[in-house]
């Protein structure tokens, strides 16, 4: 039956409908709270990082933002009284007692819009206080991008202003492209990827999560090599070579499940010279027993929804991952995969072919960038499918709108469930996606 006028849907071009981010100052609030010992001190009005409590940790699996974040962070909170004389005596006021009241091994200064359209000298009011504490000063007026390149201009601010020059250690890594709360599952991801890597003898600065965070910021310049696992990596990456000459390797995504995380381990293996039988004893005992607890979902996997129709809707890293895992490892049919990170235009080759050439199927899906809501919506009714990873605002959709397909939360925002220590990465990981997704369809068949 066709659709009454009324009912049928319309496009308003001149907005955007809940992009799946925050504003730069977002980002790199998110990262300044992920590095333990880090205090924020936001340089911004009052509401910016309140805001983020639910907009940015909340929404990133039901996460509280910890000890120093939400309405215990220090903010100027700058109004309109500030906006005409300026906000500089403000601040100063703020850092002095932040020092005083609140101890860290790190204040991270985090400047927002208004200070940036009135031009206060956030950098000459940090100078008076830097013989009393380490601090760094992050520009990160809301125009700059989004919570994506926040975390970029995080990175910008930890190497130009803390980091330092000293002897690398070999085997050693850094993590890099890892979005704390973008990606709703990092703090399990990158203990994961801390835990593989011994495993093959290499050592893994996390930077994030880490209880140490600023001697792990300091560790950073010490990596034979940066592993970027998203393209929000590559310019910290690169700005890190021309520092301090560490070369870097692009992963487009983080590995789940046995395939690509030995291809993963190999590719370290030629890289650091490992001997040929170390990745061979670890890769062969990884994948018997993944391979092992796989067969006990067998015959929810066979018998109750095999070669499912599926979408995917996430960030670009996620969407890779999980399409690979999805189509190469269980055998599902991908139809559409809707990127909602907004990649910049040189990078979205490169991801179309990500999720397109390196499928084990003869089907290919449709790869769509957007950050609309609405126009993810309208896309998805275009396609029938018996399963879609998504974020949960597409919870609804999938359930009432798609006849019922099966939905998972894999990407941001995920109110629908509690994200503390859960991965998807390494060998084990894709038998934690199997059970998260497989127990919504597995009961009486």
């Amino acid at each position: 039956m066709a659709l009454a006028k009324e009912d049928e849907p319309q496009l308003f071009p001149e907005i955007v409908e809940a992009p799946r981010y925050s504003c730069a100052m977002g980002g790199a609030y998110a990262a300044a709270l992920a590095t333990f010992g880090s205090v924020p001190i936001l340089h911004s009005g009052g509401g910016c990082g309140f805001a983020q409590n639910f907009g940015q940790s909340f929404a990133s699996g039901l996460n509280s933002p910890g000890p120093v974040g939400g309405a215990s962070t220090p903010c100027s909170t700058l109004v309109e009284e500030h906006v005409i004389f300026g906000g500089e005596d403000k601040l100063r006021k703020l850092i002095d007692s932040t020092i005083k009241l609140m101890p860290g091994d790190l204040y991270t200064v985090i400047s927002a819009c208004v200070p940036a359209l009135i031009g206060d000298d956030v950098d000459a009011v940090i100078s008076e206080f830097r013989d009393r504490a380490p601090l760094i000063h992050v520009k990160t007026s809301g125009f700059a991008g989004n919570s994506y390149k926040g975390y970029e201009l995080y990175f910008d601010a930890v190497i130009d202003q803390l980091l330092k020059e000293q002897p690398v250690k070999k085997k050693t890594v850094n993590i890099l492209g890892v979005v704390p709360t973008q990606n709703i599952f990092w703090k399990g991801d990158l203990r994961n990827l801390k835990q593989l890597l011994e495993k093959v003898g290499i050592e893994a600065n996390i930077i994030f999560g880490d209880l140490n965070g600023l001697e792990a910021l300091n560790r950073i310049p010490a990596a034979e090599l940066n592993l970027v696992f998203s393209l929000w990596g590559i310019n910290p990456a690169k700005k890190l070579a021309e520092r301090f000459g560490t070369p870097y390797h692009i992963f487009p995504s983080l590995p789940i499940g046995p395939k690509d995380t030995t291809k993963f381990l190999q590719v370290l293996g030629d890289k650091f010279k490992i001997s040929p039988d170390v990745i061979d004893r670890v890769v062969n005992g990884e994948e018997r027993d993944a391979y092992r607890f796989t067969e006990y979902v067998g015959n929810i996997l066979v018998v109750a929804i095999p070669h499912a129709y599926y979408a995917v809707v996430a960030d670009s890293s996620t969407a890779i991952a999980v399409t690979k895992y999805a189509t190469n490892e269980l055998g599902f049919n991908p139809e559409i995969v809707i990127v909602t990170d907004d990649p910049p235009q040189e990078y979205r080759e490169g991801i179309i072919r990500d999720l397109t050439e390196d499928l084990e199927s003869v089907l290919k899906p449709k790869v769509v960038f957007e950050i609309d809501s609405h126009k993810i919506r309208l896309l998805l009714r275009n396609y029938t499918v018996q399963i879609v990873f998504a974020s949960s605002m597409e919870r609804y959709i999938a359930e009432k709108e798609l006849g019922g397909a099966l939905f998972l939360s894999v990407g941001f925002p995920a109110y629908d469930r509690l994200i503390v220590d859960r991965s998807y990465v390494g060998y084990r990981g894709g038998l934690n996606l199997m059970e998260d997704l497989m127990v919504k369809y597995g009961g009486p068949l």
